[in-house]
């Protein structure tokens, strides 16, 4: 039932959690946690087959008329009580996520109070769900607009970041009084797995949240879509799956949140205070060693300004600290799998065969774990692979421009739209810039964009509706409008 993980304090649950009891997968079966800093397994997790993901459905539903009937301040405080118990538990979660998926430990820590705000700032939103009252221009009657829990919801989660990924949906789902099913990713279930034990001890009821990890994510996510008493699917990971959840949805019409792929553009013009622009960089791309939707993956710098930029962002990349996640003074831990690291490899490959020139970096590490160097690329031609596609990696190209219409032109030209990244000391060409950019989030002479109270998504393919801020806790709420006089 639990795994004792070196230096985490609490027990770790591997079993599937529904209707508030632990159990194993219905034919016994179990997927393997692999250490991504050594190779070795660390823990087998229960896998859940499609009755069990149809269980946990039922689980859900059976609890969702109480819940959503609880009281918002009761339901905030709840929300509070997981704040402090992440908050007071954060150096076992850190740890956790570090063995599990591979990320330094200060990015796991940083990881774990992102994560934690999300339930602080639901159990704040959770009682300002308000409505809409007004006289229909006719004069004839009132409008009145109340907004009510969408129902039984399906949360799908991504590796990158499994607990932050995980709060940012049951935070605002559990706030408007909605109970989930949450799917986390096969490579990182522990972190979820664990998060379903402290909510239990905050006070969470049986079936309001259940978790079932599973490397049958297809069948277990499509069964559950296609039951009538799933109204909600909110799916955080690749545009690829996204568009198949997309499909599946359709059958019954669930309501969809989708945050998807990356391809973001950081955009440094000449007038930049260029150190102020490596440092951002360094964030936007090295945070989680570059695995996350919102690193930056193409750099256009403009002319006047790119050898310096190059420079700096090379000599900081190269500084950096590769190693064993949970060695206290590693940077850039390993990438979460093999097959990740391969494809870095493979993009780095065809960029350099194609003409780019290696500033620093440019190989795995052959040593056990899924290393990868601290890469910047100079002079990147147009046609390579890793500026279509999102790169996932510890890897930085760098593509000069020479005026502003070119730079906006090759930022916008992509499927995706999630976020970008923009440099320069004149707040007029800032505003303009960040307007014209396809992009649901612009970070303007700032490196990190993310925070609890904002509204997180993107345009194009990278996403439909948005996380974060009243907007995510509107996403879990159906608007009812009723006609009424008095």
């Amino acid at each position: 039932m639990a795994v004792e993980i070196p230096g985490v304090a609490d027990i770790v649950p591997t079993q599937l959690y529904i209707g508030g009891k632990w159990s194993p997968s219905a034919d016994g079966s179990t997927v393997q946690v692999v250490d991504p800093s050594s190779g070795a397994v660390i823990a087998d997790v229960a896998n859940a087959t499609v009755d069990d993901g149809l269980a946990a459905v039922a689980a859900a539903a059976e609890a969702a008329a109480e819940w959503a009937s609880t009281a918002p301040r009761q339901r905030a405080e709840i929300l509070r009580r997981m704040f402090e118990l992440m908050t007071q538990r954060r150096h076992d979660l850190a740890r956790l996520i570090s063995i599990e998926n591979g990320k330094a430990l200060p990015d796991a820590a940083g990881e774990v109070a992102y994560a934690a705000e999300f339930f602080r700032w639901y159990a704040e939103e959770a009682v300002r769900l308000v409505g809409q009252l007004q006289t229909a221009p006719s004069g004839a009657n009132r409008i009145l607009v109340v907004h009510q829990p969408v129902g039984v919801a399906v949360l799908v989660t991504p590796w990158n970041f499994p607990a932050a990924m995980a709060t940012r949906k049951i935070g605002p789902a559990l706030a408007a009084g909605c109970t989930v099913v949450l799917k986390p990713a096969t490579d990182t279930p522990l972190t979820a797995l664990a998060l379903a034990a402290l909510g239990a001890e905050a006070g969470i009821p049986p079936g309001v949240v259940n978790v079932v990890p599973s490397n049958r994510s297809g069948a277990v996510v499509s069964a559950m879509l296609h039951d009538p008493r799933v109204r909600k699917l909110s799916f955080t990971g690749s545009t690829e799956v996204g568009r198949v959840l997309l499909r599946e949805a359709a059958d019954s019409v669930v309501n969809c949140s989708m945050e998807l792929g990356g391809n973001a553009p950081f955009i440094v013009f000449a007038d930049a205070d260029v150190d102020a622009a490596v440092d951002g960089a360094l964030i936007a791309k090295m945070r989680n060693a570059g695995e996350a939707c919102t690193a930056a993956n193409r750099f256009y710098v403009e002319r006047p300004v790119a050898d310096e930029f190059a420079e700096k962002l090379a000599q900081r990349m190269a500084a950096m600290r590769v190693g064993s996640a949970v060695a206290p003074d590693t940077q850039v831990g390993p990438l979460v799998n093999a097959a990740t690291r391969d494809k870095v490899a493979e993009l780095v490959t065809d960029a350099t065969t194609k003409g780019a020139v290696v500033l620093t970096g440019g190989s795995a590490l052959d040593v056990p774990g899924f290393f990868y160097q601290p890469t910047v690329l100079r002079s990147v031609p147009a046609d390579a692979a890793l500026l279509d596609e999102e790169i996932f990696g510890p890897v930085a190209p760098i593509v000069e421009f020479d005026d502003e219409a070119d730079a906006i032109a090759m930022a916008n030209n992509t499927e995706y739209g999630l976020v970008a990244y923009v440099y320069t000391r004149d707040l007029a060409r800032g505003l303009r810039v960040s307007e014209a950019l396809d992009s649901g989030m612009v970070g303007l002479n700032r490196g990190l964009v993310s925070d609890p109270a904002a509204p997180f998504g993107g345009v194009k393919q990278s996403g439909i509706g948005r996380e974060g801020g009243h907007d995510g806790l509107l996403e879990f709420t159906e608007a009812k409008y009723i006609a009424t006089s008095w």
